[in-house]
């Protein structure tokens, strides 16, 4: 199933959920084909590398000092005025609080000022729709959302429709690999530094723990993985070692995305016997080499077709908020003045009301 509005839809998307300021504007077709007229990008790497990690206050403030003229980039790129907009797209969370409100009071303004409807977007869902944005993906797939901040597996319905078949219990696969690059003295971000150090290495040669093993499910679990290959870092300095460490790492967490995956795979194929069986992988790890081969191999092995997002849209990105702001649009689903900022948004929310991941109160990962 595709979603075919009754009209173009032209939709200004915009991103500030963490360390990037972001503005796109995306047209969805009356025949369901997508156009990204522009997708404007201001990464805040230089402001946070100092810090070895996203200093949440410095990262509202770049978004505060910016986002005017990456708003007015993306129109000016685009070739399109606020008249010839249908709709305004604002990512509402998961994500930085103070980041978060920064972009969505932005939409309010420009959907309060020219009178357009505004869509207060989950982050998530944006990922959750991203390979779309160059890609042919017809609803349902089973989606992997593997990111910095999230790690879960999705049955996609359709716009709205997201049912959780696992998520992680403590940390997520990219917060593993870039407090693992920390520890290894890697510059910040860890993830692609680690990535390219893992180039040529030895996977086989560093035994590191296997989480999860044996246990039923698809949840995720890289906690134990993160201190064990944090201790050994501390006692490598050899190139050749370290090399081959950032390898082994590379591979467990993508052993471990591959195994869970596949379990979640073989559950969504028994519920959709007939039917063509999608598989997707969402988020900034979606963009590591390594993971996104396992990946494919695991979904050729059950059945299923593989997509991922191009490189320029796994990371965080307005125009994958512009997309599932128009989806949302043709479906008729828009949102009031009251829209608030949410540092947590599980897309799942029934799934996480009843069985939640994580306990109130307690650290963990945003959704």
């Amino acid at each position: 199933m595709s979603l075919q509005p009754k009209t173009d839809l032209t939709v200004l998307g915009i991103e500030t959920s963490c360390d990037e300021t972001a503005a796109s504007v995306v047209r969805l077709g009356a025949d369901g084909t997508v156009t990204v007229l522009s997708s404007i990008i201001a990464s805040q790497i230089a402001e946070h590398a100092p810090y070895g990690g996203v200093v949440p206050e410095i990262a509202a403030r770049a978004h505060v000092e910016i986002i005017d003229s990456i708003i007015r980039e993306a129109m000016t790129t685009a070739s399109v005025g606020f008249a010839d907009l249908s709709g305004i797209a604002a990512t509402a969370g998961p994500g930085l609080v103070g980041g978060v409100m920064v972009g969505l009071s932005a939409g309010k303004a420009i959907a309060l000022a020219r009178g357009l409807p505004l869509v207060a977007v989950n982050h998530l869902e944006g990922h959750a729709v991203s390979a779309r944005l160059d890609q042919a993906i017809d609803y349902p797939f089973l989606l992997l959302l593997v990111s910095g901040g999230h790690c879960q597996l999705l049955e996609v319905a359709g716009v709205g429709a997201c049912r959780r078949l696992g998520s992680t219990i403590d940390d997520a696969a990219g917060e593993a690999f870039d407090k693992i690059a920390k520890s290894m003295g890697l510059p910040y971000p860890g993830g692609p530094a680690l990535e390219k150090l893992a180039q040529g290495g030895d996977p086989t040669r560093h035994a590191l723990p296997r989480s999860l093993l044996g246990r039923g499910g698809c949840d995720f679990s890289f906690s134990g993985l993160k201190t064990a290959a944090a201790r050994m870092a501390e006692g490598v300095s050899d190139p050749i070692d370290r090399r081959d460490l950032a390898a082994a790492v590379q591979a467990a967490i993508a052993r471990q995305l591959t195994d869970r995956s596949a379990k979640a795979m073989a559950a969504y194929a028994a519920r959709h016997e007939g039917r063509g069986l999608r598989f997707v992988v969402a988020g900034g790890v979606a963009a590591n080499k390594a993971v996104r081969d396992a990946l494919q191999g695991a979904a050729t092995a059950h059945g299923f077709s593989f997509n991922a997002p191009s490189l320029a849209y796994c990371t965080d990105n307005a125009a994958m908020i512009a997309l599932a702001g128009a989806e949302r649009l043709a479906a008729g689903f828009t949102n009031g003045m009251d829209a608030v900022a949410r540092p947590r948004w599980p897309l799942d929310e029934a799934a996480a009301l009843a069985d939640p991941t994580h306990v109130p109160g307690r650290k963990g990962a945003k959704a």
